[in-house]
């Protein structure tokens, strides 16, 4: 039997409530056009397609934590004057206020089994979708690609350690085939690497905490009453530390549509249980502890760069366990955060023709060319540009997903050519204006370019709609006498795609196939 896929049957008996086949381009089975909507690794998940536990979940969020920007920003908000224990409760705040954008958009993964590149069909058009998720798709990228290099940093270092040769481009080159095999193998490898990671990320920050704290204390140095003469104000230090996320915050989808939960949940606590476990519990305590040791290391070595502290600070066996233990952090941050949505974006852009093993190649690709060696010179100008464009889509995701069809979606059109999602030739004008307004509004500002750019999008985007689009492109879900016909996880269903008969049906848990119970990306 060929591995699972999510949410597609591939032949047998029509499915339980199937419909007539769409009209227009068909499946990727031989039968007429092909669809460049649908691919198997964009189809929406099954309830009994979800592997993801609290526990798994949680350990992704432990290794999602630990992004050398975190370790930077950390220390620049002691550099520039701000006392340790307002950076600790600015981090914490700024990370918890993200989350709560983060779980809005969960719920698109959790009660659709959608990932972010497909939703985004029913806001932007079912081509004007590829706008925003390539652009997301290529911030990932360079992400995966600066990940990468410091992962290559720290093997090259610890090989120069004990062989005296240094080449990081070899590490890197490397390091960068073994990422794409391991997230390349599906979604169950990328949790199991995150639980082997997240203790090795804990011991590791320990570790470095108890060293400096030693060090401080030898050279007489308060960390706590530390004062620098810079000028970061608290508004500065929070608006960059939600940015550093905002990325995730709108696909994080692509991730909750695999995590684990109960059918039937209407309510949204109930039904979200284990995103928010993870994303308002790990998520900013892990940043927050993250940002404390990387500003601990600058108060006491002058050097935020944990890579740089762990081999002033240590030696023989010890340097060696932990620079094996950075390298497992940026490998684990790598492939939730950055390489799946990168991998998911490029199918979506490139469906049927691209499959999800080439699309995390792909990301690879593109995470090498833009050199992410120089990119990280830039790092906080790379943040500070495309934090305003992100927001933007969060704002019209939100919008449009809780305001408008009030979390109903007419998931078989989002695979119709031919639907209601088509609006203009694909594309729905409402939203690109919304985005497109709203981001350069925050590039003008772009030190504010997060809580500029999701108010302005939010609310052209629900004016533009009610007033010019929804008029003239009706919406089944918004219309619906029986709209509980558009949810799924909500009333127990779940979204199936049956190639046989091209069409799109919704069980219930024990109407499904078992021999189809888990599924890789």
């Amino acid at each position: 039997m060929e591995a699972p896929v999510p949410g597609s049957r591939t032949g047998g008996a029509p499915p339980p409530g199937g419909g007539p086949a769409p009209d227009g381009d068909v499946a990727p089975s031989g039968r007429g056009r092909v669809n460049h909507l649908l691919e198997e690794a964009i189809l929406p998940t099954w309830l009994t397609q979800r592997p993801i536990s609290v526990w798994g979940f949680a350990w992704i969020w432990v290794g999602l934590a630990v992004v050398i920007v975190t370790f930077q920003y950390g220390a620049n908000g002691v550099e520039g004057g701000v006392p340790l224990s307002q950076v600790m409760a600015v981090v914490f705040a700024a990370t918890a206020a993200l989350a709560i954008i983060m779980t809005l958009t969960a719920d698109i993964g959790t009660e659709h089994g959608l990932s972010f590149a497909v939703y985004l069909r029913a806001p932007f058009g079912t081509v004007g979708t590829h706008f925003p998720s390539v652009s997301r798709g290529l911030v990932a990228a360079c992400w995966f690609g600066i990940q990468t290099y410091l992962g290559a940093l720290a093997i090259n270092g610890l090989v120069e350690y004990w062989t005296g040769f240094a080449f990081w481009p070899l590490w890197y080159a490397v390091f960068l085939a073994v990422q794409v095999v391991n997230v390349a193998l599906g979604i169950k490898a990328v949790e199991r690497l995150a639980s082997l990671a997240a203790p090795c990320i804990l011991a590791i920050s320990l570790w470095m905490y108890l060293t400096l704290d030693g060090v401080a204390d030898l050279e007489g140095t308060n960390i706590w009453t530390f004062a620098s003469e810079g000028d970061t104000t608290l508004i500065a230090l929070f608006l960059v530390n939600m940015v550093v996320w905002a990325p995730l915050a709108v696909d994080i989808p692509n991730i909750t549509r695999f995590v684990a939960t109960a059918p039937g949940r209407r309510g949204f606590l109930r039904r979200n249980r284990n995103v928010i476990v993870a994303q308002f519990a790990v998520l900013p305590v892990m940043q927050t502890w993250i940002a404390f040791i990387g500003a601990v290391s600058f108060i006491v070595t002058g050097n935020w760069n944990p890579i740089d502290v762990i081999r002033e600070q240590s030696t023989g066996a010890v340097l060696g366990v932990l620079l094996v233990m950075v390298l497992l952090a940026q490998w684990s941050t790598n492939t939730a955060a950055n390489v799946v949505p990168a991998a998911l974006n490029f199918v979506n852009a490139f469906a049927p023709r691209l499959s999800y093993r080439m699309g995390v190649v792909l990301a690879g690709v593109v995470g090498t060319a833009v050199m992410p060696w120089l990119l990280l010179e830039n790092l906080f100008t790379f943040l500070s540009y495309y934090g305003g464009f992100i927001a933007a889509i969060a704002g019209i995701m939100i919008a449009d997903y809780y305001v408008l069809r009030r979390r109903r979606v007419n998931v078989p059109d989002l695979y119709r050519p031919d639907g209601q999602y088509r609006y203009a030739r694909g594309f729905n004008p409402a939203a690109l204006i919304a985005w497109f307004s709203a981001s350069a509004i925050a590039l003008w500002q772009p030190d504010y370019a997060y809580i500029i750019g999701f108010p302005v999008a939010f609310a052209v985007y629900l004016v533009l709609m009610k007033a010019w689009i929804l008029p003239r492109h009706p919406q089944a879900e918004i219309d619906a006498e029986r709209p509980d016909e558009y949810l799924a996880t909500s009333v127990g269903a779940s979204w199936v795609y049956d190639s046989a008969t091209d069409s799109f049906s919704r069980p219930t848990v024990a109407e499904l196939p078992q021999d189809r119970a888990r599924s890789d990306i």
